[in-house]
């Protein structure tokens, strides 16, 4: 007779694991749904003016030489321009504006000199789009505030390093005096950013020129004898609210690539921070591996992820910060990567390995950059270099653990 059943030991059954981690996706798309990443579709709007301008500067001449190719190297578009005089680089901005004031590796005035009349060119194409009675109330609405918005970027003194009106538009503005400082911030902003929410009069600090004035006040604030410039970059195509694009780094790939033509072509040997906020930061996690030596420092700022299981997954000898408001909603987002969704690893959190920054009194996930916050302050010490003044998370000197003295160009 056959002996009693022997008791076999239980077979772990994988779906409860596999559930969990669908149910956390779910939780993220809620999350992000319920707490401020939602925006209705971002129409096309516009005409392909930068497409023909590519096409007219493809075959363009001066001095009897060719002009490089519009997407080459900082460095050839550089030596191009040195070897042309003051009258040359103005007839190509003039005549070319939509593609000079994109060249990374052209002088900086040049390209403030060709955005200037490629806002124009560009606002007048939406001035006639939002008296053209053919096109739908809600598109002839768009199109005015869009030539509003051009309108405000090329006022007299602003210095717009980038400007393309092509689908939402990509734009950059500089504050401070890019040729001569010694030290560069960047703001990389997050989702719902384009041309018309560049800017903001009510909400300021919650987009990219708002940002980067009050980091660049608070810089002068820090440091008046240093001397430093910030950008706001809205220089790639950001994600529209709540969707697979958000969730994926499938956008933050193309803006990667920006991110390092940018940094790689800004003039002189001016060190670099890269300030990066909410989808910015998957932006600067994706670009980290690239990243021209000069950039130094790269600080997130509530961020869902930089597609990194830790600081040395980024593989760049950056330093990198972390800081997140208890109050920011981010933090309830499942930090997690499965099948291409989600963004990783929480940078604030200690397996990570950043450098964690106090932002005590920001508010919320847009309050990073308000005047007077820990965060900002902290921010513009980092950008000036004074590392020994950092205000720490913990409360104690753990951020600022291998950087030696207050003021310091070198890396830990």
């Amino acid at each position: 007779m056959p002996g009693p059943a022997l008791p076999t030991a239980p077979v772990a059954d994988p779906r409860p694991a596999a559930l969990r981690t669908l149910l956390a996706l779910a939780v993220v798309f809620v999350m992000l749904a319920t707490t401020g990443w939602t925006a209705v579709h971002r129409p096309e709007g516009g005409t392909p003016l930068r497409a023909a301008a590519l096409s007219a500067w493809s075959q363009a001449r001066i001095g009897g030489r060719p002009v490089p190719p519009a997407d080459a190297p900082a460095r050839t578009v550089a030596r191009f321009f040195d070897g042309l005089d003051g009258a040359q680089r103005a007839r190509l901005a003039d005549g070319y504006p939509l593609v000079v004031g994109n060249l990374d590796g052209a002088p900086a005035a040049t390209r403030y000199r060709a955005n200037r009349l490629g806002l124009e060119q560009a606002g007048l194409v939406e001035e006639a789009r939002g008296r053209d009675v053919a096109l739908a109330p809600a598109d002839r609405v768009t199109a005015t505030r869009r030539a509003h918005r051009f309108a405000s970027l090329a006022e007299p003194g602003r210095q717009i390093l980038a400007f393309d009106p092509t689908g939402g538009g990509l734009v950059a503005e500089v504050f401070g005096d890019l040729d001569r400082a010694r030290r560069v911030s960047v703001v990389v902003p997050g989702v719902d950013t384009d041309a018309v929410t560049f800017e903001r009069t009510q909400r300021r600090f919650t987009a990219p020129v708002g940002m980067a004035e009050s980091l660049y006040e608070a810089q002068r604030a820090a440091a008046p004898d240093s001397r430093t410039a910030v950008i706001a970059w809205a220089g790639y195509s950001a994600p529209t609210g709540v969707g697979m694009d958000a969730a994926t780094g499938r956008m933050a790939l193309e803006g990667a690539v920006r991110l390092k033509s940018l940094a790689t072509a800004l003039p002189g040997d001016s060190t670099v921070a890269l300030f990066c906020h909410s989808y910015g930061s998957v932006v600067c996690g994706v670009a980290a591996h690239e990243l021209p030596r000069r950039v130094t420092d790269v600080v997130v700022a509530g961020s869902p992820g930089m597609r990194a299981s830790n600081v040395a997954g980024l593989r760049t000898s950056a330093r990198v910060w972390a800081t997140r408001d208890e109050g920011d909603w981010i933090a309830d987002v499942p930090h997690l990567e499965f099948g291409g969704l989600g963004h990783g690893a929480d940078p604030v959190s200690a397996e990570f390995g950043a450098r964690l920054l106090s932002s005590a009194t920001a508010r919320a996930h847009t309050g990073y950059f308000e005047p007077g916050t820990d965060s900002v302050d902290n921010f513009a010490k980092i950008g000036t270099g004074a590392f020994g003044s950092v205000v720490c998370a913990t409360g104690d000197d753990a951020c600022r653990d291998g950087i030696s003295g207050a003021e310091s160009d070198g890396r830990a």
